[in-house]
């Protein structure tokens, strides 16, 4: 009976806790909020997620989760600044929507799976960027006109494209409001004064119609009157003859009357039409010159615009030529640079070498300089005999007449000078020896020592002059 009584209530007690577990993991939506049910949902579409709003929905453990997302619309300020319109004006188009997240059910599964887990800014962020594009869009491909006097068919473009790019996130539209649209240039600022002076033009007419109906109204009426007096006193006279005559002249008085105040009304009436014509021409001039000096900002806008572009463009051409310029004159001295560098370690080379042959010539030389150098010029002293041969090699001398009228020396003839200056003018070989330091063999030294002192010896004189041929 104890153990009967046990397993009832172990089992009682599985049975609450059970239905307690269940009760815990029944989940209720507020109607404020979205249920996104992820983890193993079962769709048969293949959608992530499972988004319930207004409901309630069990939570299966382990294998799903919930997370709430809040339908709070968020107010964005979006000041949209220096929008190029399609005119290329920019203009601030300062405005603020109200955004939510959508409840459709195709838009709210986009919510769950691109929003779930956002705090309330960073989807306003999210959405502000969106809502920036669109609108930059929406300005760039209107009028400044449209915008500013067809603000519900600029609210319309607008609302269209941000709602179709808000709900690839999940997201829709609630409220639009655009507050004053401005430019830099005062374009709008024209409009607005062109639309008051249209205005007040027309109003200005409708006042001068309304006196000028007055007038005619008023001149009718004493028409009228003229024509009903002069009817009774028309009556009057015909039935008494006697005072035809004052009546008549009373008649006279009245209509000279009449006419000087129709005279007058009439003159009125037209000095009111002239001012009438002259306020018109003036509000006219005036919404000439707004649109006059429209044209010229729009003109001067494009202008610029270009020119500034061209002049950008140009600047950056200089630049490019200034820079290619630069590195070509530095890539030239650089290559000079390597040149003359090469060129200064070849001299530097060649000039060690030439010092290193120097120094083992002075060494041959037994430590001597001079005699090194003597060295050297004898080596070369046989293509200095070439060059000095070289010199009356192709002398060519066909004939020489000489008159002697024996004039040399001791009355030696002035043929035998002539022909010794002109050997002499050879540089003998012992003088380039002497001259290099250097003295030719004995044998050559003496045998020219001796022609020398027989070239000294006297010469047999000549009595007669004589013509000498060679």
């Amino acid at each position: 009976m104890i153990e009967t009584v046990t397993l009832i209530s172990v089992i009682t007690v599985l049975v609450l806790f059970t239905f307690l577990f269940i009760i815990s993991r029944y989940r209720k939506c507020p109607s404020d909020k979205i249920m996104v049910i992820y983890g193993k949902v079962g769709s048969r579409d293949g959608a992530a997620a499972k988004c319930i709003h207004g409901g309630a929905a069990f939570i299966w453990p382990v294998i799903q989760a919930y997370e709430y997302m809040d339908l709070t619309p968020i107010s964005i300020s979006v000041d949209l600044e220096n929008a190029l319109s399609r005119q290329n004006i920019r203009i601030n188009v300062p405005s603020r929507f109200t955004v939510g997240i959508s409840t459709e059910p195709g838009v709210m599964q986009n919510a769950a799976e691109r929003l779930l887990g956002l705090k309330l800014n960073e989807i306003q962020e999210l959405a502000k960027d969106i809502i920036f594009g669109q609108l930059r869009l929406v300005v760039a491909t209107m009028d400044i006109e449209e915008i500013n006097t067809d603000r519900d068919k600029f609210l319309e473009a607008v609302s269209r494209n941000v709602e179709t790019e808000l709900k690839k996130i999940g997201l829709r539209l609630i409220n639009v409001n655009v507050t004053d649209i401005t430019d830099e240039s005062g374009y709008i600022e024209a409009l607005g004064r062109e639309a008051a002076a249209k205005a007040i033009n027309d109003a200005k007419k409708s006042v001068a119609e309304k006196n000028r109906d007055g007038s005619i109204g008023e001149a009718n009426a004493i028409r009228d009157q003229r024509i009903q007096v002069a009817a009774a006193n028309s009556e009057a006279i015909k039935g008494e003859n006697e005072a035809q005559a004052d009546i008549a002249q009373s008649n006279a008085i009245l209509r000279e009357r009449q006419a000087e105040a129709l005279k007058r009304a009439t003159a009125a009436e037209r000095i009111q039409a002239a001012m009438a014509l002259e306020d018109a021409y003036s509000a006219e001039q005036k919404a000439e010159l707004a649109r006059a000096a429209r044209e010229k900002a729009t003109q001067e806008a494009d202008i610029i615009v270009k020119a500034e572009i061209e002049k950008r463009r140009i600047e950056l051409e200089a630049e490019a030529k200034a820079e290619e310029s630069r590195r070509l004159a530095k890539g030239e001295a650089d290559a000079i640079f390597l040149k003359m560098e090469a060129q200064a370690r070849g001299m530097q080379e060649l000039l060690t070498k030439q010092a290193q042959g120097f120094a083992q010539l002075v060494a041959a030389a037994g430590g001597n300089a001079a005699d090194a150098a003597r060295l050297m010029l004898a080596d070369k002293m046989e293509d200095l005999m070439k060059i000095q041969v070289e010199a009356v090699k192709n002398l060519k001398i066909d004939k020489v007449t000489v008159w002697d009228n024996m004039g040399g020396k001791d009355g030696a003839p002035a043929t035998a000078n002539f022909l010794s200056g002109l050997m002499k003018s050879i540089p003998p070989m012992n003088e380039l020896y002497r001259m290099a330091g250097l003295e030719l063999p004995d044998y050559l030294g003496k045998e020219i020592k001796k022609q020398d002192e027989a070239k000294g010896a006297p010469e047999e004189e000549i009595k007669e002059p004589a013509a000498t041929e060679a």
